[in-house]
């Protein structure tokens, strides 16, 4: 575990929900992952994410799912993507990830507290 951290450390950390509205292969990724854009309501807007997420998820199956997403860190280079946003997700006992989702209907931008 991690050390104690104040209130204020965490709401720091931007959690927002978004809608994933499209999902492709990121050919030029070093490991197997996905290109997808992520729409976190008209405050936000549509951000792009690389999401190591192919061993559960295939495109097809990501378009239109709820997704947890930091958008307040840095825009990062990942080869010849400029990822805008950090899609969450937990490693299973393999080693792959699953997404980090809200339980029902949220409305995309909605801030986790």
């Amino acid at each position: 575990m991690s050390g104690t951290i104040h209130w204020d450390d965490f709401m720091r950390v931007d959690l927002r929900v978004g809608r994933v509205i499209s999902a492709e292969p990121f050919a030029a990724a070093r490991r197997a992952a996905y290109v997808l854009h992520v729409d976190f309501g008209p405050d936000i807007g549509v951000r792009k994410s690389s999401a190591q997420v192919t061993a559960h998820y295939t495109p097809e199956s990501l378009v239109g799912r709820l997704v947890v997403g930091v958008v307040n860190f840095p825009p990062k280079q990942i080869g010849p993507l400029m990822s805008e946003c950090l899609v969450t997700g937990f490693h299973d006992a393999d080693g792959h990830v699953r997404l980090c989702i809200p339980d029902g209907d949220v409305a995309p931008g909605t801030r986790l507290l």
